[in-house]
């Protein structure tokens, strides 16, 4: 179960008594209003008072399908909203395969839509369910680097998003690791909530962060389940389960994130939810989780 032990919540006491000036903001990813498509999430999360949003290339593809980028830009600046961050929705660009050249080809199609929309950032995952060995991961780097350089043409900023089920990298220490030894200014890592809590990753690992390391955040809760039971669709919105956000939370501002926080959810009562209803629950009940840890 995801709870924090006693030492933890003497931590979080500490943490938070010594808290720093960092400030996050709220956002939404895509994913959590999934059926509702790209106008309409965004109009109902509009509606319910978010500002920061999180594209989806699926949902972006559905609405091209009968609009355009133009269109798809007016639905973001009509309402007041800004992009933080697109999800390229491409894997196969770390590990060794056969289909990887096709895969980078998929990277800069997806990075030169993102900056016609005016985005700064986009984020691919390091999923993958091949069988890998040590050797698979000397060319990480190199692979990162030439990612960097792809996103960099359209003057973007590359985050990758540790993944715990993945066979390749599904830690924060291993996804360090890799980003570092890239070297490149435009790749950079970051960090999922439940992907940290669920997997193999440790508290104590959020000590080899480097200050300002972190370039974004999804932020998801986690219900009283054994760990065992716990897949992407057991997410629940910040303040409904028992993972330590506050604890979490505080560390990542010492580290010096101030960036946005993505609530991202896979539960059809969010995605076929409501989009306005969804987003007025989630900024009720993680904007009071972001006071409790002094970062709101």
């Amino acid at each position: 179960m995801i709870a924090p032990s006693r030492r933890d919540i003497l931590w979080s006491s500490a943490a938070l008594a010594g808290a720093t000036e960092n400030k996050m903001k709220l956002a939404i990813h895509q994913t959590t209003s999934a059926a509702a498509g790209y106008r309409k999430s965004l109009e109902g999360w509009a509606k319910a008072g978010i500002e920061l949003v999180e594209l989806t290339d699926a949902m972006l593809d559905g609405f091209l399908k009968t609009e355009d980028l133009s269109a798809a830009k007016r639905v973001l600046t009509d309402h007041g909203l800004t992009a933080v961050q697109g999800a390229v929705g491409v894997s196969g660009l770390w590990e060794p395969n056969p289909n990887r050249g096709a895969a980078f080809a998929s990277l800069k199609k997806r990075c030169e839509m993102y900056a016609q929309l005016g985005l700064k950032n986009v984020y691919a995952t390091t999923f993958c369910t091949q069988k890998v060995s040590l050797e698979d991961y000397k060319s990480v780097p190199g692979s990162m680097h030439e990612a960097g350089e792809i996103a960099k043409q359209f003057g973007l900023a590359l985050r990758v998003e540790f993944i715990r089920q993945s066979t390749f990298i599904s830690t924060l220490p291993t996804l360090l690791k890799m980003t570092r030894a890239a070297g490149h200014a435009s790749v950079t890592p970051m960090f999922d909530f439940y992907h940290f809590l669920t997997g193999w990753s440790k508290m104590e690992d959020l000590d080899l962060l480097r200050q300002g390391e972190i370039a974004h955040v999804h932020i998801q809760d986690v219900p009283d389940l054994p760990r065992e039971l716990l897949d992407s669709a057991t997410r629940v919105i910040p303040g409904d389960g028992v993972a330590p956000l506050a604890l979490v939370l505080n560390a990542l501002a010492k580290k010096g994130y101030d960036g946005p926080l993505s609530v991202e959810l896979f539960l059809p009562q969010f995605q076929q939810g409501d989009p306005f209803r969804v987003a007025r629950e989630i900024r009720e009940k993680t904007e009071a989780v972001m006071r409790q840890a002094l970062v709101f």
